[in-house]
Order: structure tokens, then C-alpha cells, then sequence
């Protein structure tokens, strides 16, 4: 289980205020506030149109907010795309890896950014080496860089698509369900991969309804319920009953209040 000794007393590495989305009449978001500190993951967690997902993504860019702000170490961010929000160190892993199957770890992480020679050629040698340095240093047992990634296993996409955020400098995550269909094994291998980013100081909002999950990988959680936030609360003061208490009854445990 996660133990809560994030340091919050300083700036907050991102904090959305009072976001709203609507969609027709729909309020898909409305009103919601969560943050995220330096080496902290922060579970996002509701039932399937609860919100959580909307909200991430005016977090991604992915789609543009009504009305809400959004600060990055404490400064008023301006993001209306994926590409500004690169521009803030924002990244985001989805659940469906974007990664090619038939490329090699290489050639995905350095997928639309390759490094070039002198001369203008792919410099196929160095974005190996340059692999191999990154992902040695998140998941020292990788041994498999010739492998197209359709050979990989989930928790081993998984490090590739993390590897590829870290190494274009991501200061914040954004995971969608890192732990989705995968077994035991390979969610320990995420686990550790989760542990190794926060000991870098990365923040981390993981989207997921799979409480078991949130209390073994999170930090705190915030809940949501119809588009609103139940409450935020420290994993480890709460039990997996309270956790599905905001999730299905929007209510907030007393003793987290």
C-alpha cells in the first residue's frame, strides 16, 4: 500500500480550479478542484461517465475546457492542445499504448522525433543507445530492444510508452488504467515503474475504477460522481468500503472529512 509522505506544503506541480465541461446540457464536468505534488500519484476515480476522464483530457489538451484554470508549478498554464500541454511537461500514457506493433522500442520512443545524423539520416545507433540509457534506468531487467513492441508484453509496452514520456522530459503523467487487462506479474513490473517515477519527483494522475489498484498505487484520490468531485482523500486513512462509498454513493467518509 501506498504510504502518504508527499511533501505538500510547497506549490503544487498542477492544480485545476473549478473545471467545467458541458456537453449539450450534460454537465460532463462541473466545478471540479484536484492537484498533484511533486513525486505524488493522485488516483482519479468514478464510474463509467463520472467525469474522470473528461477531465484529464482538458488536462492533455485533448479537448478545451469551458471555463476553469489550470496552473503548472504555480503559474497560469494555457492549454488548448496536446501540443501545449507538451509544451507544460504534460504527458499522457492511454490505455490503448500509442505505440507501432511492428517497430522496435527504439524507433517508438523516438516515433516522430527522430534523432538524425550530420548528414540528415535516422541515426539509428544513437536512439538505441539513447533507449537503452532511459529504459535501463526505469526497468533495468528490459532485455528486449530488436523486438517489434507487438512481441512485448503489456507490462513491457507499458515501459516503453512511460519510457518515451520520461525521456522527452514529462514533469507530469497522466495514466489511463496502466494496469488494464494485465496479470500479476506485469502489474507488479508497472508497480515498480510507478515507485521509480516518483522517486524522480514525477506527479501522476491515474485514471481507474479498480479501487485495489488506487490503494496499492496512490498516494490520495479524488472522486467523482456525475461530474462533480466527492472528495479527495489519503489512501491509506480510508478502506476500499469508503473508497466505493464516494464512488457509488457520492458520499465522503466521516473520518476523511
Amino acid at each position: 500500500m501506498a504510504q502518504d509522505k508527499i511533501d505538500r506544503s510547497g506549490t503544487p506541480l498542477v492544480e485545476m480550479r473549478n473545471m467545467k465541461k458541458a456537453f449539450g446540457g450534460i454537465h460532463a464536468v462541473d466545478g471540479v478542484t484536484v492537484d498533484v505534488y511533486p513525486g505524488e500519484v493522485v488516483g482519479v476515480l468514478g464510474h463509467n461517465g463520472a467525469g474522470k476522464s473528461v477531465l484529464m483530457k482538458m488536462l492533455s489538451g485533448a479537448i478545451q475546457r469551458d471555463s476553469g484554470e489550470i496552473y503548472v508549478n504555480g503559474e497560469l498554464a494555457d492549454i488548448n492542445n496536446p501540443r501545449d500541454a507538451r509544451r507544460y511537461q504534460i504527458e499522457t500514457i492511454y490505455q490503448y499504448l500509442a505505440l507501432a506493433d511492428n517497430l522496435d522500442a527504439s524507433a517508438n520512443l523516438f516515433l516522430g522525433r527522430e534523432l538524425v545524423t550530420p548528414l540528415g539520416l535516422v541515426d539509428d545507433a544513437r536512439m538505441e543507445a539513447e533507449t537503452r540509457k532511459i529504459m535501463g534506468r526505469l526497468t533495468p531487467n528490459f532485455r528486449r530492444y530488436k523486438t517489434p513492441v507487438a512481441g512485448l508484453s503489456g507490462g513491457q509496452r507499458q515501459s516503453v510508452a512511460i519510457s518515451r514520456a520520461v525521456y522527452f522530459n514529462a514533469k507530469i503523467l497522466i495514466m489511463d488504467e496502466p494496469t488494464a487487462a494485465l496479470g500479476v506479474e506485469e502489474t507488479r513490473m508497472v508497480a515498480e515503474l510507478i515507485d521509480e517515477l516518483k522517486k524522480q519527483g514525477i506527479g501522476i494522475f491515474l485514471i481507474d475504477h479498480d479501487i485495489h489498484q488506487v490503494k496499492a498505487l496512490c498516494d490520495r484520490a479524488s472522486v467523482m460522481k456525475n461530474g462533480q468531485l466527492v472528495g479527495t482523500v489519503n489512501v491509506h486513512e480510508v478502506t476500499e468500503d469508503d473508497l466505493l462509498g464516494m464512488i457509488i454513493l457520492g458520499k465522503k467518509p466521516e473520518k476523511a472529512a
